[in-house]
C-alpha cells in the first residue's frame, strides 16, 4: 500500500495538461449546437407547429396529440442528422441527481426489418420504474408503474448519441417523486401571485418569472490519488487526513492564476457547456488549494436548474479525460473551505422591469421596496423551511465552519437599504420614499474612472444577503439540487404576497387609496421581519444568542431541522399554493431522513474498514521497528545510555499504543451503536439515533488516527496525505 502511494503521488506530479481541440469558430456560432432550440424549431417544424410550441412554452398552452407526433417528427429528423440514435426521458429524482433510461428510435416495420421513429407518445409520456427510487412509501416495492412527463418549458439536448428529454417525474397515483414538478408548481405559484401585486404598479404585466444564477464551486483531485483513498471514492470526502502545514492561510490560491492542467479542463468543460447551450461566464480559483468556481449568467429558474444538473455530469466527465476527479462534497477536506452553490435569486416581469431593484419615481420605489419586504416577510415566517431546504449530511459539515454561513437563515441588506426600510416604517406618504440607485464614487487615482457603487456592500457570512437587484441564497450546498432551495424559496414567496393582496385590497375596501394602502402594510411587515434582518458577523457566538433572542431558527441537528417541512404552517403553505401535497411532503421527509442515515452509516463502515484493515496494521507496525530499535539499543549501550537514548521511541510506542487502543474500542462501539439505531422502525427517530450517537464517533475516531498520521513514518502511511491530494497540479 504504501508502494501504491508513492507511485500514484510520483504520476500526479509528471501528469501534462491535456490537449484541447478548441473549435475554430467564435463561441456564439456553436452555442447551443445540441440544443433544440428555437431556431431549430422554426427550422424543422412547419410554421403551426411551431408556433403551437412556443405558446406551450411561453404560455403553458397544451399541445394535442397530432401537434406532439409532429414536434417528435422535427425532432427526430434534426436529432438523427447529429448522429443520435436513442431517446431518453432525463429527470431528476430524490437522489440529487440525474436519471435516464435510453430507447432506441427503431422500430419493426412489419416486414422484417426496422425503421426509425419517434413519435409524440414517446415523446410525451415514458414509464419507468416508480418503486427503485427514494419514494418515502408513496409506492410499494410491487408497485412500481411511474410516469415520466415531457417539459417543453426546458428544451430538448443531445449528449453523445442520445436525445434527452427533461421531464418530470410522477408516480401511477399523481403524486410528484421528483424536484421538476413542485418546482414547477412553485413558480407558476410566484408568478400568478408576484402578477397581481404587479398590477398596483402596471396592469400591463402578464407574467412575473423567476430568475437564478448559480455559482459553482468545486475541488479537483488527481483520478490516481482519488483511486487511492478509499473514503473519497465510497463517500466524496476524506474520513480522516491531518491537515497540510500550509494550506489556505496565505490566501494565495484565491483568485491567483489558474494551474494549466486546470486551464486545459476548464476550456473543454466551457466549450461543451456552450454546446449545450450552458451560459458559462465566469471562471476562477476559489479560496481552498485545488479550489475552483464556474458561474453562468441568469436564466429563468427552471431552465437555470437543469443546466446546473447538466453541468454537475458534464464536469465529471470531463475531468476524467484530464485525468482528475472532481469532488462536489460540501466539505471534502478538513480544515479548508468547502463548497457552496451560491443561488442568486430575483423577480422580473415581461415587460422587462427587475422586481428586486430600486426605481427613478416613487411608484418605481415602491413597487421595490413591496418585493423586498414581502421576500424578507417570507423567509422570516418560514425561517426553518428555508433552512430545511438546504439542508443534508454534507452540508452540515459546511454550515457554520467560518467559511460558510452559519445554520441560521438571516438577510443582510446593507447600510443604505436598511435606513431606508427603517424610515419607511415611520413614515406616512409615500412622497417621503427616496431611493439612489447607485450613486457615483470618485477616486483620488487619475487614470481611474468615476465608479458606479450598488447600493449595498455584500456580507460574506450571511445566507441570505440582498445583493444590489437580488437575493444571494449563499447557503445552498455545491452537490445539492438548486429546485430544493428554490422549491421552498418560491413558494413562501408566492405565500406571502398572496397573504399581502389580500391585506392591501381589505384598506382599498375601506376607503384607503391603492398606494396608502400598500404603504400602511409595508409599514407593519417592515416592523413584524425585523428579526429576521442583520447586518453584522454571521461567524460570531454572539450572533447565534442574539438570533435565539430574536426567535430565528437556531436548531442544528440535520434531521430535526427537517421536521420543519411537515409543521402545519408549511403544510398549509405548500397545499394553498399547490406546490405539494401533505403526503407528498410527508413521503419526502421519509426520504430525508432515509437519506441521512444511510449518508452516516456508509461513513462509518469505510471509517471502520480503512481504521481497522489499513490503519491499526501499519501503526502497529511501525511500533514493532521502535520496540526493535529499544531493544537493539539495550544490546549495544549501558542500561543507563540506553534508557536516555531510546525515551522519544519509548514515548512514540505509547503513544501509539494509546491511539491503537482508542481506535479499536470505539471502531468497535461504532458498530454496535449502529446495530442498536439500525432496529428503529421509524425513519426519522433513526436519524435522530445516528446524528446524535453516531456521527460524533467519526470525529472522535479521526482525530486519534490524525494524531498517528503525524508520528506513523511518511514512507510507511498507506493513503494519500492532505499535502498531496491538495497540492499536485
Amino acid at each position: 500500500m504504501p508502494e501504491l502511494r508513492f507511485n500514484v503521488v510520483e504520476n500526479a506530479f509528471r501528469k501534462k495538461a491535456a490537449t484541447v481541440e478548441i473549435p475554430k469558430c467564435r463561441p456564439e456560432e456553436y452555442f447551443g449546437k445540441y440544443v433544440f432550440g428555437r431556431e431549430k424549431m422554426f427550422h424543422y417544424l412547419d410554421i403551426a407547429t411551431y408556433k403551437s410550441l412556443v405558446n406551450a412554452i411561453d404560455n403553458g398552452a397544451p399541445l394535442d396529440r397530432k401537434v406532439a407526433d409532429k414536434v417528435a417528427e422535427g425532432m427526430r429528423q434534426w436529432a438523427t442528422e447529429l448522429g443520435v440514435t436513442h431517446y431518453t426521458h432525463w429527470f431528476q429524482p430524490l437522489t440529487e441527481g440525474t436519471a435516464e433510461k435510453h430507447d432506441s428510435f427503431m422500430e419493426p416495420n412489419g416486414k422484417g426489418g426496422m425503421i426509425e421513429e419517434f413519435s409524440g407518445k414517446l415523446l410525451v409520456q415514458q414509464e419507468p420504474d416508480a418503486s427503485s427510487f427514494p419514494n418515502g412509501g408513496i409506492r410499494n416495492t410491487f408497485e412500481a408503474r411511474g410516469y415520466s412527463a415531457w417539459d417543453p418549458s426546458s428544451p430538448v439536448f443531445v449528449v453523445d448519441d442520445t436525445l434527452c428529454i427533461p421531464t418530470i417525474f410522477i408516480a401511477y397515483t399523481g403524486e410528484a417523486l421528483d424536484y421538476k414538478a413542485p418546482l414547477l408548481r412553485a413558480l407558476s405559484a410566484v408568478n400568478k401571485a408576484a402578477t397581481k401585486v404587479c398590477h398596483y404598479f402596471d396592469p400591463e404585466v402578464k407574467k412575473v418569472a423567476a430568475y437564478l444564477g448559480w455559482e459553482q464551486e468545486y475541488f479537483l483531485v488527481d483520478e490516481e490519488l482519488y483511486g487511492a483513498r478509499p473514503d473519497l471514492l465510497m463517500t466524496g470526502r476524506t474520513l480522516m487526513g491531518h491537515e497540510a502545514s500550509k494550506n489556505q492561510q496565505l490566501d494565495d490560491h484565491y483568485f491567483g492564476a489558474i494551474p494549466q492542467r486546470v486551464v486545459a479542463f476548464m476550456k473543454d468543460l466551457e466549450i461543451q457547456a456552450l454546446q449545450l447551450g450552458i451560459p458559462v461566464k465566469t471562471r476562477h480559483n476559489e479560496v481552498a488549494p485545488n479550489q475552483f468556481e464556474l458561474a453562468p449568467v441568469f436564466e429563468e429558474c427552471n431552465l437555470a436548474v437543469d443546466h446546473n444538473m447538466l453541468i454537475m455530469s458534464l464536469m465529471r466527465n470531463v475531468a476524467r479525460n484530464h485525468g482528475f476527479r472532481v469532488l462536489l462534497h460540501e466539505k471534502p477536506f478538513k480544515g479548508v473551505n468547502g463548497s457552496g452553490k451560491h443561488n442568486n435569486w430575483s423577480l422580473g416581469t415581461d415587460t422587462g422591469v427587475l422586481l428586486m431593484s430600486p426605481g427613478k419615481t416613487t411608484a418605481e420605489n415602491l413597487r421595490f421596496i413591496t418585493f423586498v419586504v414581502n421576500t424578507l416577510m417570507a423567509v422570516y415566517h418560514h425561517n426553518g423551511l428555508i433552512k430545511a431546504s438546504i439542508m443534508s449530511a454534507d452540508n452540515a459539515h459546511r454550515l457554520g465552519a467560518n467559511e460558510a454561513p452559519p445554520a441560521i437563515i438571516s438577510s443582510f441588506l446593507g447600510s443604505q437599504l436598511s435606513q431606508v426600510l427603517a424610515q419607511i416604517a415611520e413614515c406616512e406618504s409615500t412622497e417621503d420614499i427616496s431611493l439612489s440607485g447607485k450613486q457615483g464614487m470618485k477616486l483620488d487615482i487619475p487614470q481611474i474612472p468615476e465608479l458606479m457603487i450598488d447600493n449595498t456592500d455584500r456580507n460574506r457570512t450571511s445566507p441570505f444577503a440582498f445583493t444590489g437587484n437580488r437575493f444571494e441564497f449563499r447557503a445552498v450546498g455545491s452537490a445539492a439540487n438548486c429546485a430544493s432551495a428554490m422549491i421552498a424559496l418560491n413558494t413562501a414567496v408566492a405565500d406571502q404576497l398572496n397573504k399581502f393582496k389580500s391585506e392591501v385590497d381589505a384598506l382599498i375596501a375601506t376607503g384607503e387609496s391603492e398606494m396608502q394602502a400598500i404603504l400602511k402594510v409595508i409599514r407593519g411587515y417592515i416592523k413584524e421581519c425585523a428579526p429576521v434582518c442583520f447586518d453584522g458577523n454571521g461567524y460570531s457566538e454572539e450572533w447565534k444568542q442574539e438570533a435565539a433572542r430574536r426567535g430565528l431558527d437556531c436548531e442544528t441537528s440535520c434531521p430535526v431541522i427537517f421536521d420543519s417541512y411537515l409543521r402545519p404552517e408549511s403544510v398549509a403553505m405548500f397545499e394553498a399554493t399547490g406546490v405539494m401535497t401533505e403526503k407528498e411532503l410527508k413521503a419526502r421527509n421519509e426520504v430525508k431522513w432515509e437519506m441521512y442515515t444511510k449518508k452516516i452509516q456508509i461513513e462509518a463502515r469505510v471509517l471502520g474498514d480503512l481504521a481497522m484493515n489499513h490503519i491499526i496494521p501499519v501503526a502497529t507496525e511501525y511500533q514493532s521497528r521502535l520496540i526493535d530499535n529499544v531493544h537493539k539499543m539495550m544490546d549495544i549501550y549501558t542500561l543507563e545510555k540506553a534508557d536516555k537514548l531510546s525515551a522519544e521511541n519509548k514515548r512514540l510506542i505509547e503513544e501509539i499504543a494509546e491511539h491503537t487502543l482508542y481506535i479499536t474500542e470505539h471502531v468497535e462501539a461504532m458498530v454496535e451503536a449502529r446495530k442498536v439505531a439500525n432496529r428503529i422502525a421509524d425513519e426519522r427517530e433513526k436519524a435522530v439515533a445516528y446524528h446524535d450517537t453516531i456521527a460524533p464517533m467519526l470525529e472522535q475516531i479521526r482525530y486519534h488516527i490524525d494524531k498517528l498520521e503525524l508520528i506513523v513514518d511518511n514512507r510507511m502511511w498507506p493513503l494519500p496525505k492532505y499535502r498531496e491530494l491538495l497540492f499536485v497540479r
